[in-house]
């Protein structure tokens, strides 16, 4: 188990709270979809996970949702976020990522792509461990 101080380092805590009021568009429309367990899952936003913030995090399966803008086109960037996602996949989470345009253009195809990594959970009162009467 991760030690809940790596997952939300208090020292970021101003950093995420200002990414979470400042979202890009992209960010905003993905958002309104995936909030309050529109896919099943719970899905936190602007999450801390040791010295990163993800823009959004299913922690219970482990994947990551990543949200690109022009900025990770650069070549400086694009190393940075090839180092981040060795240490992220190391931790054992999946990273999925969409660029800008491709979320507000093409929401339903990029919807599709995140349901696919996705486990079902079972429904309340199915699965292992539950005794029906």
């Amino acid at each position: 188990m991760i030690d809940q101080g790596f997952m939300n380092p208090a020292q970021y805590k101003d950093r995420r709270r200002y990414l979470r009021k400042n979202p890009t568009e992209a960010e905003r429309h993905l958002w309104k979809i995936l909030a309050n367990n529109a896919l099943g899952v719970k899905i936190s936003r602007q999450v801390g996970i040791g010295t990163f913030i993800v823009d959004f995090c299913c922690r219970s399966q482990k994947i990551i949702i990543e949200v690109d803008g022009e900025i990770h086109e650069d070549k400086d960037n694009s190393e940075c976020d090839k180092l981040r996602e060795e240490i992220l996949k190391g931790s054992g989470y999946r990273i999925l990522r969409f660029k800008n345009e491709e979320v507000l253009r093409n929401t339903k195809k990029v919807l599709e792509k995140i349901k696919s990594h996705l486990t079902p959970l079972p429904a309340l009162g199915e699965g292992p461990g539950v005794r029906v009467l």
